[in-house]
């Protein structure tokens, strides 16, 4: 097939607007490339005097209330946060103790007849460096409530229903429709790279428009790395504070900024989190992760990986795989032996849909963090192949791109498409461009923001007009790219047609999208392997 060069004329993407949505089934689409826009938002960062941001509740009341599923529509986790953080040199964690983790719920919110309890703990995020400030956070409860009906709206209230003014308003979420190949989510949101900026709220208000019955969030969550302990931030840390702090510092305040903003969708509808580069948030003693493990609620035990950082779900016909780029994933490690043992107990007659997100792409043409995940495909790739993986959605890269069904760099009517929404509202510059010579290759990164370091093996172009990509023609895998604001929607709509629409910021107020297509399985064409012959 041959390369398509620069953007469609605009009279063609017209008349590609108004058609009905393209098909994998036509066969790979023709590569393009939509030039980069100069109006392209506001990516500075909400204040701490936003009023979105701060502490609406007082004493015990619960704050930053969430829903995450569990493995199966049968069973889910609400997680909220009482008391508030600490801040200072000297901080004494709260007594996890001190505050109930109770549920109560029903099939009304005046008959919350149920009542199911959980478990509270309290992180700290320390540095052992004069001048620096350490940071525990409020207590932290996850609450997991089972014998649900799929598909089913259950209203529900968080707290201590023992002390005075601790239990939350009545909130109220529905269950995953059962599993089976006949039943989907309607919506099921993917954004990636969220931060907390002023594009994020633009992201959010326009994912929430859109009312999808589930979220997907592929890493990079609070960008609380971005800032020092004293609250100063930069759009690059590395490039501000790397040779004037001892330690990579965050200020563990933004979390529960986020979580504060973000408690009208995730009080309403689940949310499915993956770890990014972001979280990692190196501290006394080289642990990590401690923000990114205590606050969110994981299907971890309930999928048999007993980790935060990579697990499994079902939601109707569709089986997710949620895994982990910045654990290990060799072929030796747990991660790919628990990922064998989860493929080979997919059912692809209950659950035809096998889709899997991470947080760094596979597949990317741009130049940032361009292959930094080499390693991890060259050693997944070919196994979650052999399976018939269907989609693939990352983020890192803070633009759009939606890949043709690829395997090994190679068009193939049984590969994934990898989609990456890296653009959902972060801080960082988008698709940052590296300020090389033509035919000059940046030299691997590895500092904590380029987490796991990158290469390019083909010649950049200092052409201007190619936006900030690594080649200075689009290889046929790669079919859609962009460099907006925005986050995707997908739609399945039985065993084997999907729809996939990505929506751009400005589209809220425009109408329309900016990439449609329809993602069809061949089920009896591409399933080289299964516990049960695909469903057809």
């Amino acid at each position: 097939m041959g390369i398509w060069r620069g953007s469609l004329p605009l009279l063609l993407l017209a008349a590609a607007a108004a058609a009905e949505p393209a098909s994998t089934l036509e066969g790979p689409s023709w590569p393009v490339t939509v030039p980069l826009r100069e109006d392209r938002g506001h990516a500075v960062d909400l204040p701490d005097t936003d009023p979105r941001v701060q502490r609406r509740v007082t004493g015990w009341a619960p704050e930053q209330i969430a829903v995450a599923l569990s493995a199966a529509p049968t069973s889910a986790w609400v997680s909220w946060i009482t008391g508030d953080f600490q801040m200072g040199g000297a901080v004494k964690p709260l007594d996890p103790g001190t505050v109930g983790s109770v549920v109560r719920y029903g099939l009304a919110a005046d008959s919350l007849v149920r009542e199911a309890t959980g478990d509270a703990l309290v992180y700290s995020q320390l540095y052992p460096f004069e001048g620096l400030q350490n940071y525990t956070s409020g207590i932290i409860h996850h609450v997991r409530l089972q014998g649900l009906e799929p598909g089913t709206k259950y209203y529900y209230q968080c707290g201590d229903p023992a002390i005075p003014g601790a239990t939350s308003a009545v909130h109220a979420f529905r269950t995953m429709p059962a599993v089976g190949p006949r039943s989907y989510p309607g919506r099921i949101a993917v954004v990636g790279d969220l931060g907390l900026t002023y594009n994020t709220t633009s992201t959010v208000e326009h994912m929430a428009s859109n009312q999808p019955d589930l979220v997907l969030l592929l890493g990079d969550v609070s960008y609380a790395n971005l800032y020092l302990t004293n609250g100063t931030g930069t759009d690059c840390y590395s490039c501000s504070f790397a040779k004037s702090t001892p330690i990579h510092e965050t200020y563990q305040p933004r979390w529960d900024y986020w979580g504060r903003y973000m408690e009208s969708v995730t009080s309403t509808t689940p949310m499915m989190v993956v770890e990014g580069n972001h979280e990692i948030e190196q501290q006394i003693g080289n642990k990590t992760f401690a923000a990114y493990s205590a606050r969110f609620a994981f299907p971890s035990k309930e999928s048999d990986s007993f980790s935060p950082f990579y697990y499994s779900f079902d939601a109707g016909g569709i089986h997710f795989i949620m895994l982990a780029a910045y654990a290990a994933y060799s072929k030796s490690g747990e991660q790919y032996r628990w990922l064998e043992k989860d493929l080979a107990k997919v059912d692809r007659s209950v659950t035809p849909w096998l889709v899997a997100g991470w947080h760094a792409p596979w597949y990317s043409t741009y130049k940032a963090h361009y292959r930094e995940a080499e390693c991890m495909r060259v050693a997944m790739e070919e196994l979650l192949y052999s399976y018939g993986l269907d989609i693939v959605f990352t983020g890192h890269v803070h633009a759009y791109e939606r890949s043709n069904r690829v395997f090994n760099y190679t068009l193939d009517p049984c590969g994934a498409v990898h989609i990456s929404v890296g653009d959902g509202g972060n801080r960082e510059k988008m698709a940052t461009t590296h300020a090389d010579d033509p035919g000059r290759c940046p030299e691997p990164l590895s500092t904590p923001d380029d987490f796991m370091g990158g290469f390019c093996a083909f010649n950049f172009t200092s052409d201007p007009a190619a936006g900030s990509f690594c080649w200075d023609r689009q290889p046929d895998y790669s079919a859609y790219r962009e460099s907006s604001f925005g986050h995707g929607i997908l739609e399945v709509k039985n065993e084997t047609h999907a729809l996939w629409k990505w929506h751009r910021n400005q589209d809220l107020y425009q109408g329309g999208v900016g990439d449609e297509i329809y993602i069809v399985r061949e089920p009896e064409r591409c399933l080289l392997k299964s516990s049960i012959a695909a469903y057809f």
